[in-house]
């Protein structure tokens, strides 16, 4: 049985071969954070002289693309992207998504937002019928932390603040438990209007294009 490397392995690579097909001398890959991104990443680098360059959603996933000698740009100095790669925490049918486990979720949003196609790619036990299982992560500017958490409390969630940890952007964490999605649009919408909340981690406004799960049988798309 294949463990949940093996999985996270095959899901980059089913990625891999999407993105090689469809290269050109001027593509612009967006590229994700996390464990399932960086196995994505450490695949593209006997491409690299065929990606035109590369925006990367975190400073982490940007030192590791130029440890293999692909170029990494700022997004304000590109066109747009054609294909963004990014894994995620939970997704559903509709691949409406939860992501942000690694921090990056607002960086990761804004490369979403510019995309092209938005392709997905995670391990099966990542599908979920309703969203909410995974702790919710929002980014919330430090001086708003009691403010926004007393917000969330109010919306049906428990948040707790993700100790130690400061995203690319200088804020924290909040990751909000117990916060079943069943509409996750609004939700999303919800939370972004509080004041202080820099982005959430629901992806449901701009869902992936494409989700690619990894399961015991292979790798299938949604």
């Amino acid at each position: 049985m294949k463990d949940q490397e093996q999985l996270k392995r095959d899901a980059a690579a089913a990625a891999f071969e999407y993105v090689r097909r469809r290269l050109d001398d001027g593509t612009v890959l967006g590229i994700g954070t996390g464990s399932t991104a960086n196995r994505f990443i450490d695949l593209l680098a006997p491409l690299r002289a065929r990606i035109g360059a590369t925006v990367a959603s975190s400073d982490a996933s940007a030192q590791r693309l130029r440890a293999h000698g692909i170029p990494v740009l700022d997004l304000n100095v590109v066109d747009g992207v054609d294909i963004y790669v990014d894994g995620a925490d939970e997704a559903n049918e509709a691949r409406q998504l939860i992501k942000g486990g690694g921090a990056a979720l607002t960086r990761e949003k804004i490369v979403a937002a510019v995309a092209r196609e938005f392709v997905c790619i995670a391990d099966e036990s990542k599908l979920v019928r309703v969203l909410g299982r995974f702790p919710l992560p929002v980014e919330v500017i430090p001086m708003a932390r009691s403010h926004v958490a007393r917000k969330l409390v109010e919306l049906g969630g428990n948040p707790v603040y993700r100790q130690g940890v400061l995203t690319d952007n200088g804020n924290i964490i909040l990751d909000v438990h117990d916060l079943m999605l069943a509409e996750p649009l609004a939700m999303e919408s919800a939370i972004n209007d509080i004041v202080g909340v820099v982005a959430n981690g629901i992806f449901a406004h701009r869902p992936a294009d494409r989700l690619l799960l990894a399961g015991q049988n292979g790798v299938r798309e949604l």
